[in-house]
């Protein structure tokens, strides 16, 4: 069993890593169609909500006033590298296939890892899986219903003005 530090930052480091780059790639790939742009926005995310991601858990960790400096700063290590390092996933499909598969191959990774991770957290507090995992899937398949209509109004709206 992890720590409360490393399951902290693993956990919302992956779920944010998921969450965000499905629906910044849906968004971007139904925006633009453009195969550059969505690798742009992927690393682009991997580098800078990393950062931003670690420095909310960072202060987040401090304001309980519970917590070492060595357990907070191994929460905010653990978010960055579990965001960073996560979200890169994503780019292989989208350097190996048309954009369209890729982004059916990444939404497809992105729920089973999102589904692999709501399993174990609800193992580990000992309550049914089907509802940890319904209620993330849930979310999940929202932002990516939301980022795709936001990306089409984009492209519909100021597509040819741009």
């Amino acid at each position: 069993m992890l720590e409360h530090s490393l399951k902290t930052g693993l956990s919302f480091g992956l779920t944010s890593a998921i969450i965000t780059t499905l629906g910044l790639m849906v968004g971007l790939s139904s925006g633009t169609s453009s195969k550059l742009v969505v690798i742009g926005g992927i690393i682009t995310i991997a580098v800078a909500d990393a950062f931003s991601d670690s420095l909310g858990i960072h202060v987040s960790e401090e304001s309980e006033n519970r917590h070492t400096p060595a357990e907070i700063w191994k929460s905010t290590l653990a978010t960055f590298f579990a965001k960073f390092l996560f979200a890169l996933t994503f780019l292989i499909p989208v350097l190996l296939f048309a954009l369209t598969t890729a982004i059916v191959i990444n939404i497809a990774w992105g729920l089973i890892a999102l589904s692999a991770l709501s399993f174990a957290l609800a193992l580990e507090q000992r309550i049914k899986p089907w509802k940890v995992i319904g209620e993330h899937l849930a979310i999940a398949l929202i932002v990516i219903a939301l980022t795709n209509l936001v990306g089409n109004f984009i492209r519909v709206t100021f597509g040819s003005n741009f």
